[in-house]
């Protein structure tokens, strides 16, 4: 494979004083264990990563913003979203 087939990966960065990951850039890489230790040398020059993800780039799902209507409705308005519209069976036992 050559360099220009190397996949895309997205680098997510957690710093050391907070608990999410937050995405940083993109880079291409042979590999996944490949891509971890370049978005190490890229982005955490400064020592300010403590945990490093890189996901294929063509593995995640996002939303579009065309989907900003029913998609993103507050859950309080689908009923089916709640414990009380099920009947839970006698042989579950007590929840």
């Amino acid at each position: 494979m050559s360099r220009k087939d190397w996949p895309l990966f997205e680098v997510f960065i957690r710093g050391q004083h907070g608990l999410n990951h937050r995405h940083v850039g993109s880079l291409h890489a042979p590999d996944a264990k490949t891509a971890l230790l370049y978005a190490r040398d890229v982005y955490t020059r400064r020592n300010e990563g403590v945990s490093i993800w890189v996901v294929k780039s063509s593995d995640i799902t996002a939303s579009s913003p065309e989907d900003q209507g029913p998609f993103f409705d507050p859950s309080n308005t689908k009923i089916y979203r709640h414990p009380t519209f099920f009947d839970i069976p006698e042989e579950a036992g007590p929840m």
